[in-house]
């Protein structure tokens, strides 16, 4: 299946930019792409040659100029032939399925920390989708067929996280493998401020502190638990190995707080902690509008609450 055709599909709804084709295709749970800049720019320009599409300069006062594409009729024309030429069938590839065919040497809380590992990804990506479809990502919506067409697309992506995680707790039941409470083992303690309409999620330490990317998981609960899209984590909370890029702890949680979609501020007083590779990181992180670090939780909720 080619890029090319999708991105004619998106541009059949409405004109977009490249960026916005990148986005739509990153946030979508069914398309089977990266999204890279590489891919989109490459087909736009196969696409041009083709004269499927055209694109337009739009300058902007205060901003970039951008580049705006649009479908022709030919491109309509294509896109219709490719819908209509036969279906590819589903690829049923699970790396998870791999690691479990291997599994048998495994003991009892092995093999339960193998499957609590992925019920909680799968729980959380579950979480992902539905906020993403309470937020109405892209979804063409032209008539009322085409408005039912996408509702059942983004039902089905949903319908199958929650087999899988219904397929995890048969194993489990069959196997006789229950799962230990973890959460009682290792405590989170935070606080739910709310401030202009925004809600907080406020970790001020966690026992023992946060030391894999699973733990961070019970962070992405708790704002899920609360509706929250917007969280506060103080160093306290976190291992000196987050502070340590070496170890790629810090990648590995924030980029789980970004798959969430979740605006995260560090609330850091000790300003020793950032040095090295580490300081540069955050430095790159605040030119975007998902990480920043403060001294102080005030600050933090400041910033967290004005948008």
């Amino acid at each position: 299946m080619s890029i090319n055709y999708a991105i004619l599909g998106m541009l059949s709804a409405r004109s977009l930019t490249g960026y916005d084709l990148k986005k739509i295709i990153q946030d979508s749970p069914f398309m089977p792409w990266s999204g890279n800049n590489n891919q989109i720019y490459k087909a736009l320009v196969e696409l041009l040659e083709e004269g499927w599409v055209t694109n337009e300069v739009q300058h902007q006062d205060s901003a970039p100029s951008k580049k705006i594409y649009t479908i022709t009729e030919a491109g309509r024309e294509a896109l219709k032939a490719w819908v209509l030429s036969p279906p590819e069938l589903p690829e049923f590839k699970n790396t998870f399925l791999v690691r479990l065919a291997w599994a048998d040497s495994l003991g009892e809380d092995e093999l339960d920390a193998l499957l609590t590992g992925y019920e909680h990804e799968l729980y959380l990506q579950l979480a992902a989708e539905e906020e993403k479809l309470r937020r109405g990502e892209f979804s063409p919506r032209r008539t009322s067929r085409e408005a039912y067409l996408w509702d059942q697309i983004h039902g089905r992506v949903l319908e199958q996280y929650r087999s899988e995680l219904d397929w995890i707790r048969q194993l489990r039941e069959d196997m006789g493998i229950h799962s230990k409470d973890q959460k009682g083992e290792k405590p989170v303690n935070y606080q739910v401020v709310e401030k202009n309409n925004q809600t907080i999620v406020v970790v001020t330490s966690a026992e023992p502190p946060i030391t894999t990317g699973q733990d961070a998981i019970r962070l992405i609960e708790a704002c899920i638990e609360h509706n929250a899209g917007r969280l506060i984590v103080y160093a306290e909370a976190l291992s000196e190995d987050f502070f340590n890029l070496r170890t790629g702890l810090a990648g590995e949680i924030l980029q789980k707080f970004v798959n969430f979609s979740l605006r995260t501020a560090l609330v850091v007083a000790d300003g020793s902690l950032i040095k090295g590779r580490m300081k540069d990181l955050l430095a790159e992180s605040h030119r975007g509008n998902t990480l920043r670090v403060f001294a102080s939780q005030a600050e933090a909720e400041n910033w967290l609450a004005e948008s």
